[in-house]
């Protein structure tokens, strides 16, 4: 069965003069139920204060929690703060947090938002409030959840808030494939970071992951991937700048699930970037990452399920 971790109030109203729209998250809800696929929703509490605080400057957190984010920050961030965005902003981590939390049960779960891997310390950016991945990665292994976690970050976009805020931590390693050119100007260091050129297909992509991720996960040995699973590496995305087709995008997420399961690995997903005009298209390009993430695990599921039946 595939878990999956929503709330309601991911879903906010537009904020005016922002080209960043909220509905994307009540849309790929309506794309999951369109597909026909069979799920359980897990509906996520808000993450407690003092976990987002052991991560972001507690200034800042409490300018969000107040809705009082300064003009120059929500111009960073892309949207101002207005109450609804600060009821998000508390629940996508607690989402991240409870998806890693039955992935840790199940073997794979997806939260429904997240992947907010621009937030620094003190300021959000680029759409990004709060560092989910950085934050529910903090938690599970302060509480023993897990040892040792690897973020795998494939939005076109590089992970540098999650690569500045869990520098020098021997328990966390940043692995991010992105748009060399692309935004942030000023990439900060993952614990492996590599950068593609403009227009990079299907191919090239699939090559570099292969290269690269099966060694990354063998090196360091998590005993959980978190893994954003933003869809703007695709040829049509707005905000893009690679050329992954959607078989390309799915041929990526069966590659890192398989990785992961092949060694025993949970996994749990947050959504990330895509971006477009046609909201709903980008609502099912999101779905479609999940489902192959969950058809990919399946694989490895079913066969054990079956011998355990012929016993």
């Amino acid at each position: 069965m595939l878990h999956v971790v929503h709330h309601p109030h991911y879903v906010s109203p537009a904020s005016v003069g922002s080209r960043f729209s909220f509905d994307k998250y009540g849309l790929v809800m309506a794309a999951l139920s369109e597909s026909g696929v069979r799920h359980v929703l897990h509906q996520p509490e808000p993450m407690p204060r003092h976990w987002i605080e052991a991560v972001h400057d507690p200034d800042y957190v409490a300018e969000v929690a107040a809705s009082a984010v300064p003009p120059a920050k929500a111009r960073r961030i892309g949207f101002p703060i207005t109450e609804r965005v600060t009821r998000r902003a508390f629940l996508a981590p607690g989402g991240t947090w409870l998806a890693a939390k039955l992935a840790l049960a199940h073997g794979y779960a997806a939260n429904s938002a997240g992947g907010s891997h621009h937030a620094l310390a003190d300021t959000g950016a680029g759409y990004c409030v709060f560092n989910d991945l950085a934050i529910a990665a903090n938690r599970l292994l302060a509480e023993g959840d897990a040892r040792r976690i690897m973020i795998v970050d494939l939005d076109v976009h590089q992970g540098d808030g999650t690569a500045a805020l869990t520098a020098g931590r021997p328990d966390i390693f940043t692995f991010s494939i992105h748009a060399e050119s692309n935004f942030p100007v000023r990439k900060a260091r993952s614990s492996f970071d590599l950068g593609l050129a403009d227009g990079a297909d299907d191919a090239a992509y699939l090559t570099a992951m292969a290269d690269h991720l099966p060694r990354a996960i063998d090196g360091f040995a998590p005993d959980l991937i978190l893994y954003q699973a933003g869809v703007d590496p695709h040829r049509d995305d707005r905000l893009g700048r690679l050329a992954l087709t959607d078989e390309g995008l799915r041929d990526r997420d069966r590659f890192v699930m398989h990785a992961a399961r092949t060694r025993g690995i949970p996994l749990a997903s947050a959504l990330g970037g895509g971006y477009g005009d046609d909201r709903m298209e980008i609502a099912r390009r999101h779905v479609r990452s999940v489902l192959a993430l969950h058809e990919a695990f399946q694989q490895f599921v079913a066969p054990a399920e079956a011998g355990a039946a012929g016993d």
